[in-house]
């Protein structure tokens, strides 16, 4: 088959390499999120306090954030598809392993270090290494969807894991999270290819073929130097300030905040849970929405949009709790999911226009500062919860931080390379 009938093809690869990216990141937030759910039922066996079984979940998020840098440069060195692969083996021994604990110490290895090094391999950074190798047209939507299966593979495992854990046991929930990690191997083998190049086709839209990346020896040194490199940029700066933001307006401080503050409202936990659930399903066409805007709107205005508006919306939340679920709330809901992580595409499609080949490593280290500033607020937000008897004060000082991420959006300069226009 010539280069020519391989690039005519139906089904260009690009869309395949896409399918199985979706397909593994859907199970990695399942199988990172899944730990929360067997939290009652490791206390009830083994009589653990909650504190402890909570640490291995904060090693495991704090792993997922930190380990993204590095795994981007590791697929410089080895490959994606090696790097998915071994990933999804760890994650498969993290679950399969915890069957047979006896120590608290255990659950922290397995769940914590194993489960996070290796859902953190297939985080948002292999995202940006993905998009970046096989699409130069619809790049920003491609970005979207798989941002978005973040929230779709929480929607589908945690019913399934909790409700296994109610009925069989949560042995049976963690080997079948081992099964399934390992059932997507071979089809991650078989279909996520490193480079275009390697199946004689061009990047989604390219007009010309580019080779292969060279293979870079030491993947901590490398994400290590393209670190200290881009902090010289006030580029990369204001990204990572942004991004921090990001993480605790979202994960640190509404999703770990929201159910106990509308409680302290007088509105059920089932029925604040239920809230917080819509908020993940609407985050799917936000996402998805977002990556199409950023084909074709400059990223910085549609961070500062978002971060605006993000930053409005929670300083107005405080006023719209109440025993009963009113209008105001319903629309705040469906408001929040849709900016929940809309900010991603936008802030990809940046790290790939200021930095280049190394746009995917310099966003893990942006995607870092995420997982951080969602822990500083998580924590911030208690002790405010603790000290004033409130969670007013938090959500007001996240709706002015938000306004400063917006700012910082804004300040990031244009770049002078022109982007590319998609049909």
């Amino acid at each position: 088959m010539t280069q020519l009938d391989v690039r005519t093809r139906r089904v260009h690869w690009a869309w395949w390499v896409a399918g199985v990216s979706f397909l593994a990141l859907l199970g990695a937030a399942g199988f990172r999120a899944a730990p929360g759910v067997l939290i009652d039922p490791l206390h009830q066996e083994f009589g653990w306090s909650r504190g402890t079984i909570s640490s291995a979940v904060s090693v495991n998020l704090v792993l997922y954030g930190l380990i993204a840098p590095f795994a981007a440069a590791l697929m410089e060195r080895l490959g994606m598809r090696k790097v998915v692969a071994s990933a999804l083996v760890l994650v498969a021994a993290g679950s399969g392993l915890t069957v047979f604990m006896t120590t608290s110490w255990q659950l922290i290895l397995f769940w914590g270090v194993f489960v996070g090094v290796g859902t953190g391999s297939m985080s948002l950074a292999f995202v940006a290494t993905m998009t970046s190798r096989w699409f130069v047209k619809h790049r920003g939507l491609v970005s979207g969807v798989l941002t978005a299966a973040g929230a779709t593979g929480q929607l589908i495992f945690l019913p399934l894991v909790a409700s296994m854990a109610t009925d069989i046991g949560w042995r049976s929930a963690s080997l079948v999270i081992a099964g399934v990690a390992l059932l997507v191997v071979p089809v991650v083998w078989i279909f996520l290819r490193d480079h275009p190049s390697h199946v004689g086709t061009t990047a989604l839209g390219a007009h010309t073929a580019e080779p292969p990346p060279a293979p870079n020896k030491g993947a901590a040194r490398r994400a290590l130097q393209v670190l200290a490199k881009s902090m010289r940029s006030g580029t990369f700066w204001l990204l990572a300030g942004g991004f921090a933001i990001c993480g605790a307006s979202t994960n640190g401080l509404v999703g770990t905040h929201f159910v106990p503050a509308a409680h302290d409202h007088g509105i059920p936990m089932t029925t604040a849970a239920g809230l917080l659930a819509l908020v993940g399903i609407f985050d799917v066409a936000g996402t998805i929405f977002s990556g199409w805007l950023t084909d074709r709107i400059d990223p910085r205005w549609l961070l500062g949009a978002y971060y605006a508006l993000r930053g409005g919306s929670l300083m107005l939340l405080p006023g719209l709790f109440a025993p009963t679920v009113e209008p105001p709330m319903w629309a705040f809901i469906v408001f929040y999911g849709l900016d929940w992580v809309a900010t991603v595409p936008p802030t990809l499609a940046l790290c790939r226009d200021k930095f280049g080949m190394t746009g995917p490593i310099v966003f893990g280290w942006v995607f870092a500062s995420h997982q951080l500033g969602a822990a500083f607020a998580a924590t911030a937000a208690g002790a405010t919860r603790d000290h004033t008897g409130t969670y007013d004060t938090a959500w007001y000082a996240a709706g002015l931080l938000c306004l400063a991420a917006a700012l910082m959006s804004l300040l990031i300069r244009k770049t002078r390379t022109p982007r590319v226009e998609v049909a």
